[in-house]
């Protein structure tokens, strides 16, 4: 749960009195125009951001009161440094190491939800791959299955689809819907307003503030996502927010 949530970096505020809920089972897209605070929000559920002011609950704690990787947080591509000399199975495994405390070792149980989680991706024959040699699509679907691997709560997706191609954006929307139908809440930011039906349960129209929330038929018939689908007509597309990077609100539905 959200409620009168602000967010500030310095003297510029990125969220205004955000104020929403996210169920469980249920994904629920973020749309906006660029620097509308869509990241900024993401960061401020993962707990990579403190609010400035206003009550943020996830399974009715504090982000940062959480477990670790009870949240599990997918950025934006350009946010990750691609040259780092690792295979795909090494960067899905970490998604294992939040799970353990300092004096256990990775054991046959972590291997299989690796595993698991590249399969569920469609990327385990890549599995002694380098990261770096991979194509932007298979780069994603990697982290997405390191999100997997940490087995959450609570799945943050920025921007997933963003350059990759038709066959792995319907890949991607397969994976959030088969997790979404098992019971897990996915809140993820899109630029692209053309399959929102597709993709989600409900949907949040971000301007700084929460312009509007609801389905998605609620949504596009409001005067909110009319002006966003203008931006998008006016400059091409939704562009990504460029906020300053960053130092997890949900349950009772989830509430987020």
């Amino acid at each position: 749960m959200a409620r009168a949530l602000d967010v500030r970096y310095e003297d510029f505020t990125a969220l205004v009195d955000a104020t929403f809920a996210v169920h469980y089972g249920e994904a629920l897209g973020i749309v906006g125009p660029n620097g509308s605070g869509k990241s900024t929000l993401l960061k401020t559920i993962a707990g990579l951001l403190l609010p400035s002011s206003g009550e943020l609950r996830v399974l009715g704690k504090p982000p940062r009161k959480l477990a670790p990787g009870t949240i599990a947080y997918v950025p934006q591509v350009e946010a990750v440094d691609w040259s780092f000399p690792a295979t795909v199975w090494d960067v899905v495994a970490m998604g294992r190491f939040a799970r353990l405390h300092f004096w256990q070792r990775f054991d046959s149980g972590d291997r299989d939800v690796v595993a698991h989680a590249l399969a569920v991706v469609g990327m385990a024959d890549l599995a002694g791959r380098r990261i770096s040699n991979l194509s932007g699509g298979q780069q994603q679907r990697a982290f997405v299955a390191r999100a997997l691997a940490q087995e959450p709560k609570l799945l943050l997706l920025d921007e997933p689809t963003t350059g990759v191609d038709a066959a792995t954006e319907e890949s991607l929307r397969e994976i959030v819907r088969e997790l979404v139908a098992g019971g897990l809440p996915v809140l993820m930011a899109t630029h692209d307003l053309d399959r929102v039906d597709d993709w989600f349960d409900r949907l949040l129209v971000l301007d700084r503030r929460v312009l509007a929330v609801g389905t998605p038929r609620e949504v596009v018939e409001s005067g909110a996502y009319s002006a966003i689908r203008e931006h998008t007509h006016t400059h091409g597309h939704l562009r990504h927010d460029h906020e300053p990077h960053a130092a997890h609100a949900v349950h009772p539905e989830i509430r987020a």
